[in-house]
Parts: structure tokens; sequence; C-alpha cells
């Protein structure tokens, strides 16, 4: 109580037995008793108007949140494990390369390749057949 220890509590009542004696220290003892609750009582209610005005009360839940929100993150960043991401993506690769082609089908011989034709400004020279005609 108030970082005194029992020798010290026990040195102050025999100190006020001496002076005050044994008839008046009970009367004492009261008016500590009333003098200590009222000033617990004005400090409890100077931190009540101090908080009214500081809106203490609103910046501690706003603190909470913003504690609550880099907690989440935190743990979301914990779950990110970029090793286990480029072991999924060599799994991927190895799954895709593993899995068979398919063959492309063989030409057959009834449709004959075309030849492209070049697109040029020349005139182009008749063949016999369209000179006959």
């Amino acid at each position: 109580m108030f970082g005194m220890g029992f020798t010290e509590l026990l040195l102050i009542a025999v100190v006020a037995i001496i002076f005050l004696g044994p008839d008046k220290l009970p009367q004492a003892m009261v008016e500590i008793a009333r003098t200590i609750k009222k000033v617990k009582k004005l400090v409890a209610t100077a931190k009540d108007s101090l908080e009214e005005e500081l809106h203490l009360a609103d910046i501690k839940d706003e603190a909470l949140a913003y504690k609550k929100e880099l907690t989440s993150a935190g743990n979301n960043l914990k779950s990110i494990n970029p090793i286990n991401n480029i072991k999924e993506d060599l799994y991927d690769v190895t799954v895709e390369e593993s899995k068979p082609k398919p063959k492309p089908k063989p030409r057959t011989k009834k449709e004959p390749v075309k030849e492209k034709e070049e697109v040029t400004f020349k005139k182009k020279e008749k063949t016999p057949k369209e000179e006959n005609e």
C-alpha cells in the first residue's frame, strides 16, 4: 500500500499512538480515511472530465480497431509463403507437360494443297485454253 511495507506501517502506527494517545487515535484514523476517500473521488471526477473533453473513449475504440486490422493483415502476410506458390506453379507446369498432346490430323490425298497466288499488278498471261475461246 502506497509503496510502503509492513515495517513502515507499524512504525507509523507506533508514532501515532505516542503522539495522539489511545483516546484520539480512532478519531484521527476516521478523519484520515475520509480524506483519502475525498481525494479518490476528486481524482475520479478529474479523470472523467478529462476523458469527456479529450474523447479518449472514441480514440481508444479507434486504436483498437486499427490494432485488429493490423493484426489480421499480419496474419494474412504470415500465411503467404512464396515457396508454396512456387511449388504450386511447378506442379501445374509438370502436370500440363505430362498430359499427351493431341496429334495433328494427317492430310488426305483428296484435298490438294493450293498454292498461294501472289498479288501483283502485272497483267496475267493467257493460257492456251483461254486463247481458243
